[in-house]
């Protein structure tokens, strides 16, 4: 009985799901999760091959591609699926962030451009989408909201990029700050902080960058001993968008394997 209520309670048929950064890494997984339990995934990214990669075999994903730097571009976006569907995004999942390529620089020697261009991508792109959402799932009065942060947003990040842990940090602060707006309207609003997972072009360089003994270290400073996987991460968002946490807002859960 109980396992048949807990899958009753991931059971996301009929839902519109919006997720960002879906052309690999944390997106694919969390888009492809959802779809295999009956969502309706609108997939983002400006990579398009990746996003083709992301929908195959899933009739249930629609991609498109676009820039999340481009505010006009994400309204009409929003708008759209909107329109299509009817009705108000029933599940925001704010997963598009990185460090763009960029490395470690002492604070004097980082470029304005290179600190807007990280803050952009990993902060306001998600503040850009939700405020393209919220008049609808406001009026809906129901909804969930999950942003991607890091563990570089709960502290220093392993990476040195002062942007990137910026914006991290930031985005915690964000999505406490909307889970008190949101709040009185029934949606609810929430992070995921991963650890250090090689799932993207970017994390699988940094990790290989360690070398193997860089590599045995950190997994020895992980609780379960091993790197997770992108669907760690997409079981995650799966919980804050189920009625299983229709009373949990404004948290962060740390998903990391129990680094210390």
């Amino acid at each position: 009985m109980l396992r048949s209520t807990l899958a009753m309670d991931l059971d996301f048929a009929g839902r519109t799901v919006l997720v960002t950064g879906a052309a690999t890494g944390f997106g694919r997984a969390i888009a492809r999760s959802f779809a295999a339990r009956g969502a309706h995934v609108f997939a983002g990214d400006q990579d398009w091959p990746g996003l083709e990669e992301t929908a195959a075999g899933h009739p249930h994903i629609a991609c498109h591609r676009l820039d999340l730097t481009e505010r006009e571009a994400v309204g009409d976006w929003v708008a759209g699926i909107e329109r299509e569907t009817g009705d108000a995004i029933h599940v925001l999942v704010n997963n598009a962030g990185g460090v763009l390529g960029r490395r470690f620089h002492p604070v004097e020697e980082v470029t304005f451009e290179d600190w807007d261009a990280v803050l952009a991508v990993n902060l306001s792109a998600g503040f850009t989408v939700v405020r393209a959402a919220a008049a609808a799932m406001k009026r809906a009065r129901r909804g969930r909201i999950v942003n991607i942060s890091s563990g570089a947003g709960l502290r220093a990040s392993r990476t040195g990029i002062q942007a990137y842990a910026s914006a991290k940090h930031a985005m915690v602060g964000l999505t406490r700050q909307l889970a008190q707006e949101f709040g009185p309207y029934g949606v609810t609003v929430n992070a995921v902080a991963p650890g250090l997972f090689p799932v993207s072009p970017g994390t699988t360089a940094q990790w290989e960058s360690y070398g193997k003994d860089g590599q045995a270290r950190v997994i020895e400073g992980i609780a379960l001993r091993r790197i997770g996987e992108a669907e760690d991460i997409a079981h995650a968002v799966l919980f804050f968008a189920s009625d299983l946490a229709a009373y949990v807002t404004g948290q962060v859960l740390p998903v990391n394997g129990g680094s210390f």
